[in-house]
């Protein structure tokens, strides 16, 4: 039994990997749309960096000092997100369209190496176990939940103009599999800080995927939209 129970933590933690990877990914056809132009145009930097922030809280939390017995698929996900983001981030600065536009990206780069680092001291200065998993923990659950409620204002844009290119298929099911997968994940392990998350985000991910399968078919039968494309 406790085989099957390893198994299946690690088949979810898996799972939720891989659908993170695909996550990761999606920003890549904007960026090539960034590099060919030499202009980040109107795309904006501070999702990738609230990515980032939300990766290195939650690497930390899935780490063996300061999880239980470690949360090693967490840590590996959000490692991996981390670099992603980096790399994004990275080339915005390079491609940003004037020094205003750069110097604030840095300096909110700077600003999350102190959160993030003030975040991780204070966890190993002022807590031991089990507090320090509660503390980082929570921290982690709000980031993860502020991460999830990000597209309501996308969907909140879908419903307005009865549009969903601004609201990727393929990113919403992402979304919703990844989350599926992570809850799963936290649920096997009784891990609140991982499940509670991520079945909020499959909430709001099958929520966008039938706003998807209802406006879809309007946006289609009525035309392409001509609005800009943004990120």
């Amino acid at each position: 039994m406790n085989s099957l129970y390893d198994i299946s933590c690690f088949a979810a933690g898996v799972a939720g990997n891989i659908f993170a990877l695909a996550l990761f990914f999606s920003p890549v056809p904007t960026f090539k749309r960034v590099v060919k132009a030499k202009s980040t145009e109107r795309f904006d930097g501070l999702p990738y960096l609230l990515s980032l922030l939300n990766c290195c809280i939650c690497f930390w939390y899935g780490l063996p000092w300061v999880s239980d017995g470690g949360r090693t698929l967490v840590a590996t996900v959000n490692g991996t997100g981390a670099l992603f983001q980096l790399a994004y981030i990275s080339l915005f600065v390079f491609y940003a369209d004037s020094r205003t536009t750069r110097l604030r990206i840095l300096g909110l780069l700077m600003l999350e190496v102190l959160v993030f680092a003030l975040t991780a001291h204070a966890s190993i200065a002022f807590f031991d176990q089990p507090a320090r998993q509660l503390f980082v923990g929570c921290v982690s659950m709000a980031s993860l939940i502020s991460m999830f409620a990000s597209p309501l204002a996308v969907m909140g844009l879908v419903i307005r103009t009865e549009c969903v290119e601004f609201m990727p298929f393929y990113l919403s099911l992402s979304t919703f599999l990844m989350s599926a997968s992570f809850a799963m994940y936290g649920l096997l392990l009784r891990d609140f800080f991982i499940y509670l998350p991520n079945v909020i985000g499959v909430i709001l991910g099958a929520m966008q995927l039938l706003l998807y399968a209802y406006y879809s078919r309007k946006w289609k039968a009525g035309g392409e939209s001509s609005a800009p494309l943004l990120a």
